[in-house]
């Protein structure tokens, strides 16, 4: 009987907190995080005196922040599913 409780007791301990398909969501949440950082960032200027007025489109104040966002929200439902 002793032996039984300490085989089940090593199994528990080698088991991981989540498992492959947790780490393959973790990912692609990690990617559109990534994707909406990318969407966020605007190409430099080659004159740093110009002013440019696409920093204040739809893209970068609206739809970047709303797709890191979502990567975040995806994240923590990868963590938490089974």
């Amino acid at each position: 009987m002793a032996i039984q409780k300490t085989n089940n007791a090593e199994n528990k301990e080698k088991e991981f907190a989540l498992k492959k398909k947790n780490y393959i969501l973790l990912a692609i949440g990690f990617a559109i995080v990534i994707l909406g950082f990318v969407l966020m960032a605007e190409a430099p200027s080659a004159d740093d005196s110009v002013f440019k007025e696409e920093i204040y489109g739809f893209r970068c104040i609206t739809l970047a922040p709303m797709v890191v966002l979502a990567g975040f929200v995806f994240e923590i439902y990868a963590i938490m599913k089974k």
